[in-house]
């Protein structure tokens, strides 16, 4: 017999809200396993205790936005909407199925007035991080870092050209004393103190979101744009750094002092640190290895001059300190310059006569120069790491640990974007969908280990 639902079921029913939400939900997991009471503690000192109107628990307001970056809503007034018709988020968040919603201009007053100007959102990350620590999904062994650009909420057309500061190198203070000791090994006097130059450079400034950079694409487009450089544990690829800078800012040059972060706050003993070419510098490699770490990078090719010899034909000879060209003529040491580069030299009267000179040289004075970092042993101890056999093995781990992180970031957690405008709002959006993402996963894994021990 078929039978005709009505379009309308006007009887009344008395349910448990907790009886609607379904006991596979990931909420459930989450509220099962995940801690949130610390966030009270962290936010007590920016509320009065003994005046004004009672306010909303912290608790369900970053409850509400940790539901906005777990399901992809990018809007927060979509997310109002959202949380007053699904039962679940109602459920997560303990309000009754007639209770009000706080709106979103609540979220707004509380990021204007109490969470600006402070690091409330980097220890909620952090605190996440440390849960994820308490249960084993961390061990801070192997991190795997890079950068990805994410588009600024700002028009492309609409900014002004304007000059600013090339920012210098955070290490010219150590370069310099390499320098200084290795001049002095070969004899030469000291350089002239380094004079401060203040370098300028033109770029276009948006009039919509000032502290965004413009940037191009990997697809050949253009727009302005922020960069997240973002650390994942290589255990259970759990997110335990996340900081954001201008799109034009390099991959590598936050690079050294996030990892001293995660070491200082953590605790970590870092053995391994994964990257890709972009940070393979002198600079980086000698780092890592004063620091015990062992830097498994990209190969990085420079690419020569056509139809010239490239550098790795002439062979260094470390104890006699020279290059042997290919046509078994010496390069001898002439000086170290103050970028840190050790000069090397050919003899003109020997290259004069050398067949191999049209492929090896076009200077005028028949001299051919080579050039080598005094960090260069450490860079190419990093080559011999990425070279071996345990090297290859992680760095092939890249595309399931640190990319699969930012490809998860950006489909199903609203990162492709930037929701509001300024470094210090981005930056907030990047901690707290890096905070879903370690959530989701923290209660995934306690929820099948728990599973696991019931059924064993």
């Amino acid at each position: 017999m078929l039978r005709v639902q009505s379009e309308r079921q006007p009887r009344l029913e008395a349910v448990y809200i907790e009886q609607l939400v379904r006991p596979d939900h990931l909420l459930r997991k989450i509220d099962k396993h995940i801690d949130f009471s610390f966030i009270r503690e962290k936010v007590k000192d920016k509320y009065c205790l003994d005046n004004g109107r009672p306010a909303l628990d912290p608790v369900v307001l970053f409850k509400m936005l940790f539901i906005g970056y777990l399901f992809g809503i990018r809007s927060e007034r979509r997310l109002v909407q959202e949380i007053h018709d699904n039962i679940a988020y109602r459920w997560f968040l303990g309000l009754g199925l007639t209770d009000p919603v706080p709106s979103a201009s609540t979220i707004w007053q509380n990021r204007r007035r109490r969470w600006k100007d402070s690091e409330l959102c980097q220890e909620i990350f952090d605190e996440i991080v440390r849960q994820c620590i308490a249960h084993g999904l961390v061990d801070g062994k192997v991190l795997f870092t890079d950068g990805t650009l994410i588009k600024a909420n700002a028009n492309k057309n609409k900014f002004v050209r304007e000059q600013v500061a090339i920012s210098t190198r955070g290490y010219l203070a150590e370069l310099d004393e390499a320098v200084e000791a290795d001049r002095r090994a070969h004899g030469k006097k000291a350089l002239p103190a380094r004079k401060e130059v203040i370098r300028t450079r033109e770029v276009r400034r948006s009039t919509t979101d000032p502290d965004a950079a413009y940037v191009r694409m990997k697809d050949g487009s253009e727009c302005f744009a922020y960069r997240e450089h973002r650390t994942v544990d290589g255990k259970y690829n759990i997110v335990t750094d996340v900081h954001v800078t201008p799109g034009n800012v390099h991959d590598s040059v936050p690079f050294t002092d996030r990892i001293q972060r995660q070491q200082d706050t953590f605790g970590f003993k870092v053995e391994a640190a994964v990257v890709d070419a972009a940070y393979q510098s002198a600079w980086i490699s000698h780092w890592a290895k004063t620091k015990g770490i062992n830097l498994v990078a990209g190969h990085r090719r420079f690419q020569s001059v056509k139809g010239m010899l490239p550098k790795r034909k002439f062979e260094y000879d470390p104890e006699n300190d020279w290059y042997r060209c290919p046509g078994d003529s010496i390069l001898t040491y002439r000086t170290t310059n103050r970028e840190g580069y050790r000069e090397y030299r050919s003899d003109p009267q020997v290259c004069k006569r050398c067949l191999l000179l049209p492929l090896c040289t076009r200077s005028q004075t028949y001299t051919k120069t080579i050039t080598r970092h005094v960090w260069e042993d450490d860079r190419e101890q990093l080559r011999d790491i990425r070279l071996s056999a345990l090297g290859k093995e992680l760095y092939a781990q890249r595309k399931e640990t640190i990319e699969r992180s930012f490809a998860d970031a950006k489909e199903l957690h609203g990162m492709r974007y930037a929701r509001m405008r300024g470094l210090a709002r981005v930056r907030e959006q990047s901690l707290l969908s890096a905070a879903a993402q370690n959530i989701k996963k923290l209660a995934l894994v306690l929820d099948r280990r728990e599973r696991r021990a019931r059924c064993a």
